[in-house]
């Protein structure tokens, strides 16, 4: 496992999306990316994460009008970020250290280059490992 870097299990497609797009535009981009979270920004500068699980719990489970609420108004705006070149192994402990699912991926310049999630390690981890425990842990919402 520790072979593994985060580099080679990392999604490299990162949709980004203006904090002002709507949830239904930002569900449809991830339905069609075939991906679970966009990338939020406000100009050049990244202000958080969406995952399609925060509109369920912070939009539709509250009967927000999906078509005017903005994905910047559920944003998650404190995201964990990890070098490309750590092990997939340092990766799951931040994970579960911080309690979430997903972590950006960023290169030695601190340029976003892809996001590592919880199914990415998976792939790589046997189910009664670290991985076991991170599923264990509440929501971050």
């Amino acid at each position: 496992m520790t072979a593994h870097r985060v580099s080679d299990v990392m999604t490299k497609q990162v949709i980004y999306l203006s904090a002002e797009t709507p949830l239904d535009e930002a569900a449809q981009a991830m339905r069609d990316a075939d991906i679970g979270d966009v990338v939020v920004t406000d100009g050049a500068s990244i202000i958080g994460m969406v995952t399609d699980r925060d509109i369920v719990v912070r939009a539709v489970a509250e009967r927000r009008d999906v078509g005017e609420t903005t994905i910047g108004s559920i944003t998650t705006r404190e995201v964990v970020m990890i070098e490309q070149s750590s092990s997939a192994a340092d990766a799951a402990t931040l994970m579960r250290d911080r309690g979430v699912r997903r972590v950006l991926v960023c290169d030695a310049d601190r340029q976003l280059v892809g996001i590592v999630s919880l199914g990415d390690l998976a792939m790589r981890m046997d189910p009664g490992s670290t991985l076991g425990e991170i599923s264990e842990q509440p929501p971050n919402n």
